[in-house]
């Protein structure tokens, strides 16, 4: 079983990955983040660097989609790989910071990767509003985040709300981040895990 967890920048997917791993013990894959050499590059350039940025998300991502569906066990995966090309690759593109040339060679590249995996078995959303997103952001204090701009955030955060709204390739559990806190109330936890529950095993 493949169940992925998408959502903005700070909205807790790696802090559910690791407590929905532990319950059901799953194998968790997690987000290529300390390893990536372009990442921090990118935050203080994000035109020079948004293309190299982007295919090194992509290629972790797939590599990790065939490592999973190579497996047998059961796994929990930190953002997926439809995130970068219809929420990521548009929104930089749209703000100017991908070229036109760079985002369709980009585009290509993500259709045939897609032709070639399946979809999660479930997808988590986890939504956040803005000042929530901030407020994480800030808590966990990695530097190359502390220069991210509102207005990023927000252009990823309509490209979410689109993207879930359309989505059609499996199910999907929408969470509410600015209301369930699962990470600091055990009962918030339980609520999540009930629902996951819900939607793997039809338990109402």
């Amino acid at each position: 079983m493949h169940i992925a967890i998408a959502g903005n920048i700070g909205s807790g997917k790696t802090t559910l990955t690791k407590l929905l791993s532990k319950h059901y013990n799953w194998d968790a894959k997690y987000e290529a983040v300390d390893n990536n050499p372009y990442l921090a590059d990118f935050y203080n350039d994000m035109q020079r660097w948004s293309f190299n940025l982007q295919i090194f998300f992509l290629q972790e991502r797939f590599k990790g989609i065939v490592e999973i569906e190579r497996d047998q066990n059961d796994v929990i995966q930190d953002r997926t790989i439809y995130e970068d090309a219809r929420i990521f690759a548009p929104n930089l593109h749209s703000m100017g910071l991908m070229s036109t040339r760079d985002y369709e060679n980009y585009n290509s590249l993500f259709d045939l990767m897609l032709s070639l995996v399946k979809p999660p078995d479930l997808l988590i959303y986890l939504r956040s509003s803005i000042p929530n997103l901030v407020s994480q952001i800030h808590k966990r204090g990695r530097e190359y985040e502390s220069g991210i701009r509102i207005d990023y955030l927000s252009g990823l955060n309509e490209r979410y709300e689109k993207w879930i709204s359309n989505y059609k390739d499996g199910k999907v559990l929408i969470i509410d981040v600015d209301e369930i806190k699962y990470e600091d109330r055990t009962e918030d936890l339980r609520h999540v895990i009930d629902r996951v529950d819900a939607q793997l095993h039809g338990i109402f």
